[in-house]
């Protein structure tokens, strides 16, 4: 995590890894690399883009600053204030909601605190926040935790999960109930051949 205070410039590392994200675009085009950029950026301070990182990324890519700050401030997925260690977005929009996420809040709340929802918790492990369709409905309701989904949830699973990054323990990513991928949630009967008899009036 990079030292605030400091200025800012990409690990060796992350400079390789810079460099082959831009060579990706054709020649003229590579501030289109912006976004990829911005992202690897913020994984290197640790979840945030103070504003000497996004001055730095605009001078990096020959890029106004305002243009920059447009797209940071844009996008749900880059945030511009500190988070916690663990980045918890609740999907809320129907789907999830439907299937409990009220449940879910609930139990971010409890184990967590109301401080995770506006800036980082007591611990500054965690920052909590709501957010619409992350497209895994069929496995509502979920969360998205930094980059891993964990879906399938109740205020029990989501109250021990929360306690478990809590203590450092290991957390099963994706379903909480066992589910593979987006099967059904109880061993219901699957279409695995055609119809066994042909249609009496085939369309010819």
């Amino acid at each position: 995590m990079t030292q605030l205070g400091k200025t800012f410039s990409f690990t060796k590392e992350n400079e390789l890894i810079a460099q082959d994200i831009i060579k990706r675009y054709p020649e003229g085009r590579e501030k289109s690399a912006l976004i990829p950029i911005l992202d690897l950026a913020q994984r290197q301070v640790g979840g945030w883009l103070p504003r000497e990182v996004l001055d730095y990324v605009a001078r990096y890519l020959s890029l106004p600053v305002i243009h920059v700050y447009e797209v940071a401030s844009f996008y749900s997925m880059f945030n511009l204030k500190p988070v916690g260690k663990h980045f918890v977005q609740v999907c809320t929009t129907t789907p999830c909601w439907l299937r409990g996420s009220d449940g879910v809040l609930s139990a971010c709340k409890k184990v967590l605190g109301e401080k995770a929802f506006s800036g980082v918790s007591e611990d500054g492990l965690f920052t909590v926040t709501e957010v619409e369709c992350l497209g895994a409905c069929s496995n509502a309701p979920m969360v998205q935790i930094n980059d891993d989904y964990y879906e399938d949830l109740d205020h029990e699973s989501m109250t021990q999960l929360l306690q478990n990054l809590k203590s450092g323990k290991d957390v099963k990513v994706g379903s909480q109930i066992g589910r593979l991928g987006s099967s059904p949630h109880e061993d219901l009967p699957l279409l695995e051949s055609g119809p066994k008899k042909k249609p009496s009036n085939p369309i010819k």
